[in-house]
């Protein structure tokens, strides 16, 4: 039987994808739907992100993702790697420290960085996440901690990533 257990050390990388237009507008043209909550389509001011005139005018060449989209990308590296586990309590922390522009193909990646028995036979893994660009340059970084329950590793051998020790 396969070891339950992803090593310090080991990288769990997404397959890239390119942040459209379409994706940044989504997000941004959602939210405040969701946050009014009244059954009705709100918009909101022009932003950095849904305007590029406006984006323009605060010194950048266009629109640039949220930088929320980041961290749901790696939320998803992280439920495609551990499943449920990931939603349980643990933590995720991301900072935003370079703007994601249309078009930027981006990775999505994390590294384990430690490795604790937890309570009744868990596992809790601390990680480095971020999310690169197609030049390894890092845009979003930040940390995790999962208690896993499962085998981590038999997850990891999922098509939709691919991992490296």
């Amino acid at each position: 039987m396969d070891d339950p257990r992803l090593e310090i050390g080991t990288e769990l990388r997404a397959l890239p994808r390119r942040m459209t237009r379409e994706r940044m507008r989504w997000y941004v043209d959602l939210l405040p739907t969701v946050e009014a909550d009244d059954g009705r389509v709100h918009q909101a001011e022009p932003t950095i992100h849904d305007d590029d005139e406006f984006a323009k005018s605060q010194g950048l060449p266009g629109i640039i993702a949220d930088g929320m989209i980041s961290t749901n990308w790696i939320l998803s590296l992280l439920m495609d790697a551990f499943g449920e586990d990931a939603l349980r309590p643990g933590a995720l922390s991301t900072r935003y420290i370079a703007p994601v522009f249309e078009d930027v193909v981006l990775t999505v990646a994390a590294r384990v960085t430690s490795l604790e028995n937890g309570t009744g036979g868990a596992l809790r893994y601390g990680l480095d996440v971020w999310c690169e660009d197609a030049e390894g340059r890092k845009l979003t970084v930040g940390k995790a901690s999962i208690q896993a329950t499962g085998s981590a590793a038999a997850r990891a051998r999922a098509p939709r990533f691919t991992i490296s020790a």
